[in-house]
């Protein structure tokens, strides 16, 4: 096994040196590739260097995956359940090392990498290998025989918003089920990426039944999605990066996608506004707002909006800004100068559109200029029509609007193209029950429920059409196949088929 260790750079600081893929079981220079480096979001200067893999690569691995799919799709449910709980041990004792990779790629408060990102990865591995305890891959209907079978070779495309939770989340499903894959992160979030497939090396996974192919999305992506030999792509992203890889994946083959967002939260009139705002807070300034499902729309009653902006700044001026490192630290930058810039130009967007500037703003917050950190904005006055509260942000920028029946909330907070999550937040429990279930979302939280990491995760409309996570996870990397006629095998040759 090969642990990638930081190196000393010419100046002497610590630099992660991730520059081969992993292929096959083993690691690998690139074939066709070239060595980028990536900087830490804090300060600017680079923090390591990771494989840019080319087309060749995307074959090898692929390969490596096809020829490892006909034993591994055959292995026991018991198999596969042991070889989960060897992840979940081995992802237990590389926690810390994860932490910090998210950390250094991602510009994410430390704690919150440990509780957040970390946790929730280590959870689809229990969750997996809880789920093929109890799954029926098997149903019998009459003379009919309905089985569950792997689908193949699975494209794993992840995005660098949730770089420990995103691969963790799809490569257990995956296994779960049977398939071999190749998992391509984002290029800016390679490090955690790294730092599973040592897990899974580890761990034990087989040779060729897990591959790592760090690189650009324009040619590792679109070459998964164009490869014949790929039976399934996963992906994970904005909706414009998935035309690209359903433009490329020209053949009939399954692609589930879990794309953008830009959930509505409504305040209820008889909201208590201490939820409220902690509901809006929870999720815009974690992640620096860099979260599809962040209830980003803020709908609330017109006659309240004073009271709900009194306490909402009273929340804001405590949120301490700064090194991700920090103790104390509750917000980090943005992963990017890119995204910081995308970042500005919807704030400046909002101003020229005659949103009214509550707090933030433009430019860095005082005292922070290096690295790409972003000022918590919000906005009143906003209407539904406007640029900040049609476009996904993925930003801590909060577009409110206001309304005077319930029934014009949920029209507002459903006129929107996207369909991923919503969030309620209201006193009588039954109404804003009532409310969730009127609204257009994949999920919806209510009064700032605890998280369920192991729920379907997946949207409707321009969100995405395929769902993540537990049993209706695994489910996507499965095929259906009927056999008519009293004929099941008298000996399971696989074994996991069994209820």
């Amino acid at each position: 096994m090969a642990v990638h260790v930081a190196n000393r750079d010419s100046d002497g600081d610590n630099v992660r040196d991730y520059t081969k893929l992993y292929i096959d079981g083993a690691w690998r220079e690139p074939l066709d590739g070239t060595v980028v480096d990536l900087t830490d979001p804090a300060t600017g200067e680079v923090s390591g260097r990771v494989a840019l893999g080319g087309e060749a690569d995307v074959d090898l691995a692929v390969a490596a995956a096809g020829r490892a799919f006909p034993a591994f799709s055959r292995t026991t449910r018991q198999e596969r359940i042991d070889l989960l709980e060897r992840v979940v041990d081995e992802y237990e004792r590389r926690a810390e090392d994860m932490a910090q990779a998210v950390t250094a790629e991602l510009g994410c408060p430390l704690p919150l990498s440990r509780a957040m990102h970390v946790a929730a990865g280590l959870i689809q591995f229990r969750a997996a290998a809880q789920v093929l305890k109890t799954f029926a891959f098997i149903e019998d209907r009459g003379t009919t025989y309905i089985r569950k079978e792997p689908i193949g070779v699975a494209a794993l495309i992840t995005p660098w918003n949730f770089p420990a939770l995103q691969p963790a989340g799809k490569t257990a499903s995956a296994l779960a089920a049977g398939c071999t894959v190749v998992l391509k992160p984002a290029q800016l979030a390679s490090y955690s990426a790294v730092v599973l497939a040592e897990i899974l090396e580890a761990a034990g996974v087989p040779a060729g039944v897990f591959n790592l192919v760090t690189g650009r999305g324009s040619v590792i992506g679109n070459s998964l999605a164009s490869h014949p030999d790929v039976a399934l792509v996963s992906f994970t992203g904005s909706g414009e990066a998935a035309l690209q890889v359903n433009a490329a994946a020209k053949s009939a083959k399954r692609v589930a996608t879990e794309l953008g967002g830009k959930s509505p939260q409504v305040i209820m009139p008889d909201a208590d506004m201490d939820v409220a705002a902690g509901t809006a807070l929870t999720w815009l300034t974690a992640n620096a707002g860099q979260i599809c499902s962040a209830p980003s729309r803020t709908l609330v009653p017109r006659e309240r909006l004073e009271e709900f902006l009194s306490v909402l700044l009273l929340r804001i001026e405590s949120i301490r800004i700064g090194d991700p490192r920090a103790e104390g630290t509750d917000m980090g930058p943005l992963i990017s100068g890119e995204q910081w810039r995308t970042v500005q130009r919807y704030i400046q967007a909002g101003l020229d559109e005659g949103a009214h500037l509550v707090t933030g703003g433009l430019g860095k917050p005082d005292g922070l200029e290096k690295g790409h950190f972003v000022k918590p904005t919000v906005f009143s006055g906003v209407t539904n029509d406007m640029t900040i509260a049609q476009e996904e942000i993925l930003g801590p920028v909060m577009s409110i609007i206001t309304y005077d029946t319930v029934d014009e909330a949920v029209e507002m907070a459903n006129d929107i193209r996207y369909g991923l999550a919503g969030y309620v937040t209201g006193t009588d429990v039954a109404d804003a029950a009532d409310v969730g279930s009127r609204l257009e979302a994949g999920y919806v939280i209510v009064n700032n429920a605890e998280f369920d990491w192991t729920a379907p995760l997946g949207g409707c409309k321009e969100s995405g059409n395929g769902r993540e996570w537990g049993p209706d996870g695994m489910q996507e990397y499965l095929e259906t196949k009927v056999v008519l006629g009293r004929c099941r095998p008298t000996r399971d040759p696989i074994g996991q088929w069994q209820h």
